[in-house]
């Protein structure tokens, strides 16, 4: 029991915290933190994958002490990406329709991050030629889209933690996954809470909305816990479900944006560093 309590407040930082903290750092917004978040985000990619390839892979090959089903492991791995990969196709969905003002001059590739919060077509609603509610409601299906994607990222904590039961605190490969992951949150915080004030909504309101966003976490993180607690075998698969997940999460969302947020080596060596962190803190 202490260790599922140990589980959620560990989640619940990554996953409230970093969304509520995205929310707060909308609340200042600045036209020239592009290059600070790239690189944010570049060296939180390569952590992740450190924690990934040398920790969670490494453990499910051989979850019961002996060389596991790479089949299994891999079929694992396919679910985890595709789940999350659905899922961000079903934000780009619901999210993009909802800004009228998105055109071929506005196109949906964030490459900054004004154009990921849409602040960069705030002047367009502020003199009237669009709706403030559009952004409102922008902001609000974001942040039910957020919702539903954090469950699978939780059960990437939860899986990672399943591995030491009794030892929550001593799993540096959990610990560091739900750090990565609430920094990963930060700039999903931004984009939900950006439209909100942009929409009529106080400040106070919109980085409560968005923290909350970020309360499913918990659920996919004890879920993923529980599932990974089962048997061996279970382990396995709850351990290969949340690499792929965050495969998709580094490959698909983390680098592709710090990447077009700024175009330099920078993000490139930002990457190396995070990766040769994670692996010094996994393995000291």
């Amino acid at each position: 029991m202490v260790s599922i309590w140990l589980l959620v407040g560990i989640t619940a930082a990554a996953g409230i915290g970093g969304t509520g903290l995205g929310g707060a750092v909308a609340c200042m917004f600045r036209k020239d933190s592009d290059k600070t978040v790239s690189l944010l985000l570049s060296f939180a990619a390569g952590v992740m994958t450190a924690v990934v390839c040398f920790d969670l892979l490494t453990e499910a090959l051989h979850a019961d002490g002996q060389a596991a089903n790479v089949w299994l492991v891999v079929c694992g791995v396919i679910a985890g990406f595709a789940v999350i990969a659905l899922l961000n196709a079903l934000i780009d969905k619901t999210t993009n329709h909802e800004v009228a003002h998105i055109d071929e001059n506005h196109p949906r590739t964030a490459d900054s991050l004004e154009e990921l919060t849409h602040a960069n077509h705030l002047h367009e609603h502020m003199e009237g030629r669009q709706p403030r509610s559009g952004l409102f409601l922008a902001g609000l299906v974001m942040a039910a889209a957020i919702a539903l994607h954090n469950v699978p990222e939780g059960m990437v904590i939860g899986a990672s933690f399943a591995r030491t039961v009794d030892q929550i605190l001593s799993n540096r490969g959990g610990i560091i996954m739900a750090v990565v992951i609430g920094l990963h949150n930060i700039p999903e915080g931004m984009a939900v809470a950006v439209p909100l004030i942009s929409g009529g909504m106080s400040k106070w309101h919109s980085v409560g909305i968005t923290a909350l966003s970020g309360a499913p976490t918990i659920l996919g993180a004890v879920l993923g816990f529980l599932i990974g607690t089962i048997s061996p075998t279970a382990l396995v698969i709850s351990l290969s479900f949340a690499s792929g997940a965050m495969l998709y999460v580094v490959f698909g969302e983390l680098l592709p944006e710090s990447i077009l947020m700024w175009k330099s080596k920078l993000p490139a060596t930002a990457v190396i560093l995070g990766l040769l962190t994670g692996l010094i803190i996994i393995y000291l």
